[in-house]
């Protein structure tokens, strides 16, 4: 099993910036990737950006530009920083692992952007 735990959500103004942080703890291989989704109401979860243990990234193209990931392997800890923040960007974000057996999930953060 793994586990994940979120930090970093909240209330930011329009054209703020947020960084999420995501440690994994557990049964933690060296195989894994480990990335961002993102979800409104009645909508699907949306790709926000992934990163592979080597560190190899996918960015969701509606987002390149405004969005960084990384990692710190040693830490097992991902992070998402988020600029240029639009009130579109309103979601709750769950970070996201997967290795060769199965995908877990984070409890999700909420992110408002709102004046």
């Amino acid at each position: 099993q793994v586990q994940l735990v979120e930090s970093g959500g909240g209330l930011v103004q329009p054209g703020g910036s947020l960084r999420l942080s995501c440690a994994a703890s557990g049964n933690i291989d060296n195989y894994n990737t480990m990335g961002w989704y993102r979800q409104v109401p009645q909508s699907e979860r949306e790709l926000v950006a992934t990163i592979t243990i080597r560190g190899a990234i996918k960015y969701a193209d509606s987002l390149k530009g405004r969005i960084t990931i990384s990692r710190d392997n040693a830490k097992k800890t991902v992070y998402l920083q988020m600029n240029s923040l639009k009130p579109e960007d309103t979601a709750v974000y769950y970070c996201y692992y997967s290795n060769s057996h199965k995908n877990y999930w984070g409890q999700g953060s909420q992110v408002t952007v709102s004046a």
